[in-house]
């Protein structure tokens, strides 16, 4: 019976087809393939489960706050309090509706995968090439394969000429895979199997033919699939921190609500109105316009990143990544460029440096060279533009228009930007003959009219063209090569090849005829030196990084010595890299691993030739030891872990669809650098949390305080509840909003990161809460007793007083957020000009509270008189001198003390976070 083969690599193609019944030449007949149609089903990968629009709407009320809102709200129902609680659900919905719909357009992760497999095939069947739906592909058809074909199934190889597959999206080699057909070693991994070719990966040159040996999820594709569906989001870090302040709160109202009531009993209230009231208060002591605040400043964020070129995707991901610790990146395509450039040509005694910096020049030993002045240098352009196949389309700067092997295009490119270009050239050489590429010789050919009969161009791997020649070309012409000689260029290759550059070796002849033998009696004309190049401003992001205490660890698809070469330009590390093969991965396992191998991993700096599940697993690793993970990735192979990470960074402009689908941030500008400027604004952010965050609980601390001494005291209960809730859902959340709009310190980059167990309201915020909101009380209770005692007023005027008092007194509580370390001043917040167009407006409600008539009737607050106001105002600045003096003679760095530091930006042990 027909089935998909999983050692198929691992054996020859004649066995692979008997197994499936098949022969290559005829294919399989029309009614076996639909009989295995119906056995295997379609050639499509599983449809992800859409998250339905009122899955995205709940997702806005799974917060412990939400939920603790929404009890306020029922409480408030059931009290009687009909304003209030109506007050209380307008937040919940005001709060549900920013952040459904800055999250409508959730990531659906893997729908782009299917798009892979919705093209057409050409398939050999009974004897006869024809094209089909490649969701009809079957296990054991006979495809045909050109250059330029997406493959759509796991195919074992069965005849390939010059066939090379482009596998980055799989693997992350940049560079095209040549296949041979042959069979490989049974735990090779997926860029080590010659005689395979997989879905999702496109035919760059040559043709073939293969068997399809899986189909739909049976394929490495299909496999990614599965572990980028079942990977699991992990929750952003503000999230559990909120839940935690959450937790907290619960406790907190609940045990101002016992105190009151209790207090009020021993002071012979009646026990139904002290009952009410107390459960009132605990109802106003929650910080209402916490969570609207925090949306709105978290959606403020996304607005300032997206104006930075990175699209966040979910709106709690915009804090997480100023809390990162450690960001593990792909390298091609995110740290390079995705595509080959010849950067050095290796001469006869000289070695040219090819700049590329606007124009094209070539430098040896610190003096220019040209093409013009060195015959050797001419020639190496010219046979390695004549000996080509690749095209540069329209120009040599349009990618768009480049087809072909990249190694290839980055011949023409050099050729072209030096006066070499294919099209001129070939004016003057045609082409007379082409020997393809011969995967047994690793060499290929083409012959060219000259003046006076032909030349033959010849490029392969430098071992066997140099051992195919018999002359050098040297400064004066050509002249013999001996052995000595061929095992000197063969110690340059070696050298260059450990400094991670790909070469070839060019050579040419001069003959009567193009029937000739072309590998023979060869002239060597050089070796041209490959690579990758780091993207623009790479090193400067990653210098960036390692400021903000942030650690740089490459995981890439690519050999061992070229990640190491680019992670060495690009400054990763700290002094010797520390590099980890994909062979010393195998089997590894993140939840297996003893605690010798976990530090060994934790201390690398490049992870090569990995594969899909490996990332998942380091990345589970990194968590594990309590890092925040950012991910970023650009392919199909990247996907299972930028849904695990933290937060997933995928590229925009040559990302993969799933990748960005399984992100949490997109990079329009595919610059790792935005990646530091958004790792900023998420720093930022946190910061304006903290602040709106203490802020608000310091105004809400100050109400139950003010209303509970007041009981406890004997005296008349100087606010009421729905005066409390104007407090809190108008004068509070203007300023505090204003406070999460704040553009940040602007040494934040300069920090190390933030202990990721750090909470919102740490131990200093807790005793500055308790100081402000006690100021603010004592300010108020003041202003209270002093209207009723001194100035005589009634007892609707004494609240009156005491309302504007505690009012003013939050409005500018706000200077109170500053940092210990800056000036009264010049600080975050009075160079924020929000602040002060909120206070502004605060004032305006206050007035309106006091003046509009039947808003003062519904609050109750009756005409204090100018004495009254006059009193409240002077009482109100009480409060910000008493901050003002806490925060100049406390430690600068009492806030943030940056008690765990990160030394040279590689994290250390943390403390354990399994409960993640």
């Amino acid at each position: 019976m027909a089935r998909p083969l999983e050692d198929a690599h691992a054996r020859p193609a004649a066995d692979v087809a008997e197994e499936l019944d098949v022969t290559p030449e005829r294919g399989l007949s029309a009614r076996e393939a639909e009989r295995r149609l119906e056995e295997h089903g379609e050639n499509k990968l599983r449809r992800t489960e859409r998250k339905s629009v009122v899955e995205i709407l709940l997702h806005q009320f799974q917060s412990v706050i939400v939920w603790l809102l929404a009890a306020a709200a029922v409480l408030s129902f059931a009290l009687g309090d009909l304003a209030e609680g109506l007050a209380i659900v307008a937040v919940l919905v005001i709060n549900g509706s920013i952040g459904f719909v800055t999250e409508l357009r959730a990531a659906r992760s893997m729908e782009a995968l299917l798009d892979i497999a919705e093209v057409r095939t050409r398939v050999r069947r009974e004897g006869k090439e024809r094209r089909v739906d490649a969701r009809e592909i079957v296990p054991g058809d006979i495809v045909v394969l050109e250059a330029g074909d997406v493959v759509t199934a796991d195919l074992r190889l069965v005849a390939c000429s010059n066939l090379q597959s482009d596998e980055s999206v799989l693997t992350g080699e940049s560079a095209p895979v040549a296949k041979s057909g042959d069979a490989a070693e049974a735990e090779a991994g997926v860029g080590d199997r010659p005689g395979m070719v997989f879905k999702g990966t496109a035919i760059t040159q040559g043709g073939g033919a293969g068997v399809v040996v899986a189909t739909g999820m049976e394929t490495e594709i299909g496999r990614i699939s599965d572990l980028a569906q079942s990977a699991k989001g992990e929750a952003a870090p503000l999230e559990r921190r909120l839940d935690r302040l959450g937790h907290r709160l619960v406790f907190l109202t609940l045990a101002l609500a016992v105190v009151v009531i209790g207090i009020g009993l021993l002071r012979g209230y009646e026990m139904a109105a002290i009952v009410q009231t107390g459960m009132a208060l605990a109802v106003a002591a929650v910080p209402e316009g916490l969570p609207v605040v925090a949306t709105l400043s978290l959606a403020r964020g996304m607005l300032r990143m997206s104006r930075r070129n990175a699209l966040i995707r979910r709106l709690s991901a915009v804090e997480t990544l100023g809390a990162t610790t450690v960001i593990l990146t792909d390298k091609t395509g995110t740290l390079t460029e995705n595509r080959m450039t010849a950067v050095r040509y290796l001469l006869v005694d000289e070695d040219v440096e090819v700049e590329r910096n606007g124009e094209t020049a070539f430098t040896s030993d610190d003096s220019d060279v040209s093409p013009e002045k060195d015959d050797r240098l001419a020639w190496a352009l010219r046979v390695g533009a004549l000996c080509n196949t690749a095209s540069l389309g329209d120009g040599a700067e349009d990618d768009a228009g480049q087809s072909g092997d990249p190694m290839e295009i980055a011949l023409l490119s050099v050729a072209e930007a030096s006066g070499e270009g294919r099209e001129a050239l070939l004016e003057r050489h045609e082409t007379r003959a082409e020997h393809a590429f011969d995967p047994d010789l690793k060499m290929m050919a083409t012959v060219h009219a000259a003046k006076e009969g032909v030349i033959h161009a010849v490029k392969g791997a430098p071992e066997e063209v140099v051992a195919a020649c018999t002359q050098e070309l040297g400064p004066d012409g050509p002249r013999p090569l001996d052995e000595a000689g061929r095992e000197d260029w063969m110690s340059r290759n070696g050298a260059a090849a450990r400094d991670g550059l790909r070469l070839l070796a060019l050579a040419m002849k001069r003959g009567a005829g193009d029937d000739e033998e072309p590998y023979e009696d060869l002239v060597l004309v050089g070796l041209v030196c490959l690579l990758d190049p780091l993207r623009e401003a790479v090193t400067e992001a990653i210098a960036a990084s390692r400021a903000a205490g942030v650690r740089v660890v490459m995981l890439t698809g690519d050999h061992a010595d070229t990640a190491e070469t680019i992670a060495r330009d690009a400054g990763l590390g700290d002094g010797e890299l520390t590099v980890i093969p994909g062979s010393d991965l195998a089997g590894f396992s993140a939840e297996e691993a003893d605690e010798e191998t976990r530090e060994r991993l934790l201390r690398a700096d490049v992870f090569a030739r990995v594969a899909p599940d490996t990332k998942l697993d380091l990345v589970t690793l990194y968590q594990d030891a309590g890092h925040v993970v950012a991910m970023t990735g650009d392919g199909v192979n990247d996907a299972p872990a930028l849904k695990k990470a933290d937060i997933g960074v995928a590229m925009g402009q040559r990302g993969t669809e799933v990748a960005r689908e399984a992100s949490d941030m997109v990079l329009k500008d595919d610059a790792f650098g935005t990646i530091i400027d958004a790792m900023r604004q998420g720093r930022v952010i946190f910061g304006n949390i903290r602040r709106f965050v203490v802020y608000l609980m310091s105004c809400n601390v100050s109400e139950v305080l003010v209303v509970g001494l007041a009981i406890a005291a004997g005296m008349p209960v100087p606010l009421l509840p729905l005066q409390i809730l104007y407090l809190n859902l108008v004068t509070d959340v203007f300023p505090a909003f204003a406070l999460g709009l704040g553009k940040g310190d602007e040494e934040v980059m300069h920090q190390p990161p933030r202990d990721p167990d750090t909470s919102i309201v740490d131990r200093p915020r807790w005793v500055l809460i308790a100081a402000l909101g006690a100021a603010i009380t004592v300010a108020t209770l003041a202003a209270f007793a002093l209207a009723l005692y001194w100035l005589r007023l009634s007892t609707e005027q004494g609240v009156t007083v005491a309302f504007v008092t505690l009012a003013l007194a939050q409005l500018w509580n706000v200077f109170n957020l500053r940092s210990p370390a800056s000036g009264f001043f010049g600080n975050v917040v009075t160079r924020n000009p929000y602040v002060w167009g909120a206070i502004a407006l605060c004032l305006g409600l206050v007035a309106v509270a006091l003046w509009m008539p039947g808003l003062s009737d519904l609050l109750g607050l009756p005409a204090p008189g100018p004495a009254g106001l006059g009193l409240a105002l002077g009482m109100s600045v009480v409060p910000l001198a008493l901050g003002q003096l806490l925060l100049t003679l406390a430690s600068p760095d009492w806030l943030d003390p940056h008690e765990w530091e990160v030394p040279g930006g590689a994290a250390a042990a943390r403390p354990d976070r399994s409960d993640r």
